[in-house]
Parts: structure tokens; C-alpha cells; sequence
């Protein structure tokens, strides 16, 4: 019997959904994060140093990302949704840049709509100190300043699963 190689692809294309689907839902992976939150001293696009000592009091949302990374493309909006929604006096989102120019980082931020304060870890020295090998990663601190979990992986911070982890974040 003969199949062409249009029935093939086809044939192989339908198989492959419910695994597509599969994955699609579950592509991101949550650990712990026992921390230390190491030092750092990090500037923003727009010349505001960042260390620490300026995360107390908040919950954290410590967000690597890449603008090549195209799972961090996709996750940002949802990202800057959840950032505007608790505001940074309750959840402090910063998107943390790796090792892109202050310039490449700013224009993403621009044509994206990103208004959460953007970093600049131009060496990689903070992703490293951090173990942060998967990009997008998460790494998040509740209001009084304990690491808590690293997510890596892609995700929908506006869904049900993240909304519970950022109230976790919040309460605790």
C-alpha cells in the first residue's frame, strides 16, 4: 500500500496534538527556592540602582529574561498585567535583563508596553550568583523577604496557579 507523503504528515500531525496540548499546559516547572537573597547591585533603564535592600516590605517577582528568548516574549505581558494589577507597593515585579545592551532591553520595553522597572545584568553576574540556567525564570521573595520558589519555564502569570503563588507571596 502506498501513502503519499502529504497523508504521512498528516496522519503524524494529528498524533502528535494531544502531546502538543499536553505540553502547552504544563511548561513551566516550580521549585523550591531556598535562596540566600544574595547581594546585588543592578541599574534600570532608567539609571536607578536596584539592591536588596529595596525589595523589603513586598512581595518579590524576580523575573531573567531575554528578548531573543521567545518564551520570554510571551510571558512578559502577562508578567506586566499581574505588576499593574497588585502594584509595587504590594508586589514588586522587576524584569531582570541578561546580558543585553541597555538599549536592545529599553526598546524592547517600548514596543512591548513593559512599564515594570527593567535591569540591566549585562555580564550575567546575577543570573550565575542566582543558578539561573532556563530563561524565563522567576525567582520569588514574600513580604518579608524570604526566597520562596524559582519557576522556570514560560507561564501565565494571570492564571488561577499563579494567582495562588503570588497570594502565598503576599500572606506569608
Amino acid at each position: 500500500m502506498f501513502f503519499s507523503r502529504r497523508h504521512f504528515l498528516q496522519t503524524a500531525g494529528a498524533a502528535l496534538l494531544p502531546l502538543h496540548a499536553a505540553f502547552a499546559q504544563n511548561n513551566h516547572e516550580v521549585t523550591p527556592w531556598t535562596g540566600p537573597v544574595s547581594h546585588f547591585s543592578l541599574v534600570d533603564t532608567t539609571g536607578k540602582t536596584w539592591q536588596p535592600s529595596h525589595l523589603k516590605g513586598r512581595a518579590v517577582l524576580l523575573n531573567f529574561w531575554a528578548s531573543w528568548c521567545e518564551p520570554c516574549r510571551a510571558e512578559m505581558p502577562t508578567l506586566q498585567q499581574v505588576a499593574d494589577l497588585y502594584g509595587p507597593d504590594k508586589l514588586l515585579v522587576l524584569a531582570i535583563n541578561f546580558k543585553e545592551t541597555a538599549q536592545r532591553a529599553l526598546q524592547f520595553a517600548n514596543t512591548t508596553g513593559v512599564t515594570m522597572p527593567v535591569l540591566l545584568d549585562m555580564q550575567g553576574k546575577t543570573a550565575a550568583q542566582w543558578g539561573v540556567k532556563v530563561f524565563p525564570t522567576t525567582l520569588t521573595i514574600n513580604s518579608r523577604g524570604q526566597p520562596q520558589q524559582r519557576v522556570k519555564g514560560e507561564v501565565d502569570w494571570t492564571g488561577p496557579a499563579s494567582a495562588k503563588m503570588i497570594d502565598g507571596l503576599l500572606k506569608s
